[in-house]
């Protein structure tokens, strides 16, 4: 299994298959409708397109550094762990990030279980934790693929599990959004907080990759 590897560019896996955006042509029609309520919102002056870039460039602004931080805090602190797997959003709220009315799963990996993400229907993600989401991970190849298929998925981000390892697919929807909190890597017991939080990589947090090694 690799040990160290950074976040795989948002537009392919490893392979540059099957992960590349440009295989999904044409606008959805959510995005259609997206477009055409933002204009109509403008045009009623419910919002102005000022505000709308304001948003949109806060939106941008965010990284998985969040993300980051809070497993980094589950790997140090036993207490604040066992809440964040109990209830997410309020384990998160405590550290002050707000993750919206959404529920937020946080699931685990260790020796024996290994989590993976994936939203079957379009692109739900944690985005106030983790930024947002990579191309591949809206692509509809990944979106289908990772429930028939998560270890051949898992081993073209370069993640070759143990046959003894279970996998497990977790589908995000609306109102319900999943984090991977990635197994603490080897000799990074004398590590603080923020040096932990240095190792956990976007990939590691949706579940198609680990953490770095120092």
């Amino acid at each position: 299994m690799p040990h160290d590897h950074p976040d795989h560019d948002d537009h392919l896996s490893p392979s540059g298959h099957p992960y590349r955006p440009d295989q999904d042509t044409g606008l959805s029609y959510w995005q259609v409708m997206e477009i055409a309520t933002r204009e109509l919102m403008i045009e009623k002056g419910v919002v102005t397109a000022g505000e709308v870039a304001a948003q949109v460039e806060a939106m941008d602004a965010r990284s998985p550094a969040q993300g980051a931080a809070v497993v980094a805090r589950a790997w140090t602190d036993p207490d604040f762990r066992e809440r964040l797997l109990a209830d997410g959003s309020a384990a998160c709220a405590e550290m002050g990030f707000d993750v919206g009315p959404m529920r937020l799963i946080a699931v685990e990996n260790d020796a024996a279980t290994h989590n993976v993400v994936v939203c079957t229907l379009c692109s739900c993600y944690p985005r106030n934790l983790l930024g947002l989401p990579p191309d591949w991970y809206k692509s509809r190849a990944y979106r289908s693929r990772t429930v028939r298929e998560p270890r051949k998925v898992l081993a073209e981000f370069g993640l070759d599990l143990p046959e003894d390892v279970t996998v497990r697919v977790h589908d995000s929807t609306a109102d319900m959004r999943y984090l991977v909190v990635p197994a603490r890597p080897a000799g990074t017991e004398g590590m603080d907080e923020v040096a932990l939080a240095d190792l956990v990589t976007r990939d590691s947090m949706i579940g198609v990759g680990i953490a770095k090694t120092p």
